[in-house]
């Protein structure tokens, strides 16, 4: 890619960030930011940093299926499951468990945007952080520390200048909560490699042990359960 290509993409990818600004986070917006790396040198260094961690290899050339959450099987669940929260999550907040947009996996960047997508709500769960907009830039740095994923870099970034810039009344709230997304991101292991559908039945806290998070975010001002 020329220098003259790597301008426009980039200039392309500004405008992709001001429109998701624009619309207050709509998911088609924040797809096509995500689309928009595909086939990038961020998007390459993404991949080799996934690849080089333990289990990712394995993952990326075996295509590991995406996830198709059955939300019934999940509710029965034992409570405190990883299923069984999952699925209490997604109904609480009348989500749908199929909003990423359709991507075919012929790729490695496609299939890891497709695995990063269809498991996006589980990275709530399993961190503890909440859905509001300091819940959300606190879960995208977990994936944005610990593989570089493009779009996460970009979001993270733009919401802290803009905080900065427009909203300093919630700065420190909104800088406390990508903080502690980061301090997972160094200290635990990566979200992104985990098998989830492996361990659905496993306690929610049994996973945190596994990925070693000691800080979860569930009782923080931007949590799930705050105190």
């Amino acid at each position: 890619m020329t220098r003259f290509q790597q301008s426009l993409q980039a200039l392309g990818q500004a405008r992709q960030l001001i429109a998701v600004g624009r619309s207050q986070g709509d998911l088609a917006k924040i797809a096509d930011l995500v689309d928009s790396f595909l086939d990038t040198p961020q998007m390459d260094a993404c991949l080799a940093r996934f690849r080089a961690l333990p289990g990712g290899a394995e993952l990326l050339d075996s295509r590991y299926p995406p996830l198709q959450p059955d939300l019934d099987r999940l509710s029965a669940l034992p409570p405190g499951s990883l299923g069984h929260t999952y699925a209490a999550l997604i109904r609480r907040l009348n989500y749908d468990p199929s909003f990423f947009r359709p991507r075919p996996i012929d790729t490695e960047g496609r299939w890891l945007t497709q695995r990063i997508a269809t498991t996006h709500d589980l990275h709530h769960v399993v961190s503890g952080f909440g859905t509001s907009p300091a819940g959300e830039n606190g879960v995208l740095a977990i994936t944005a520390t610990q593989i570089g994923f493009p779009a996460y870099v970009s979001l993270t970034h733009a919401a802290q200048i803009a905080g900065f810039r427009f909203g300093l009344d919630d700065y420190a709230y909104l800088s406390r909560a990508i903080s502690h997304g980061v301090t997972i991101g160094f200290t635990a292991s990566a979200f992104a490699t985990a098998r989830w559908e492996e361990g659905w039945e496993l306690p929610v806290a049994a996973w945190r042990e596994r990925l070693g998070v000691t800080l979860p975010a569930d009782a923080e001002p931007y949590g799930l359960t705050p105190a």
